[in-house]
């Protein structure tokens, strides 16, 4: 890893940040509502509402990543994962007319758009992941220094 600098590693930090907001969001939101309300409430698309977040990390870790030359096909391959999923889940819903409420939230079409939902956040997960790894190793000593 040649470059090591602090730019790459205030990318790095940002970026891992901004990936993992969405989701932690979504939890810490849940656990104010069951604390107020005692009623457990998860608002799953949040991730998907706020995926400009995501996207913004995202780019800031690829970059991290391009100039530290470690973990960058594990990040690029998680956003587009993520973009793919969430493009093909929207897609779906709007095609199959369950967006616009034409066709009831149930069924085959439905349980195919919640797994699309479902494998975004995944992809957002292991792309957090692959944050807080870069992180990490950036900030490791180098034993050959």
């Amino acid at each position: 890893m040649e470059k090591k600098n602090t730019l790459t590693k205030m990318l790095a930090i940002m970026g891992t940040l901004l990936v993992w907001f969405p989701l932690l969001a979504a939890v810490i939101l849940s656990i104010a509502h069951l604390i107020r309300s005692g009623k457990f409430l998860f608002d799953f698309l949040i991730p998907a509402e706020i995926f400009y977040v995501i996207l913004i990390g995202g780019a800031l870790l690829i970059w991290a990543a391009v100039r530290a030359k470690t973990y960058w096909a594990w990040i690029i391959w998680s956003l587009v994962g993520a973009v793919v999923c969430l493009v093909a889940s929207q897609g779906l819903a709007m095609v199959t007319g369950i967006a616009s409420g034409t066709r009831p939230a149930e069924g085959f079409w439905w349980i195919m758009v919640m797994v699309l939902m479902g494998l975004v956040i995944v992809a957002e997960i292991i792309e957090g992941i692959g944050g807080i790894l870069l992180t990490r190793k950036l900030f490791t000593p180098d034993p050959k220094s």
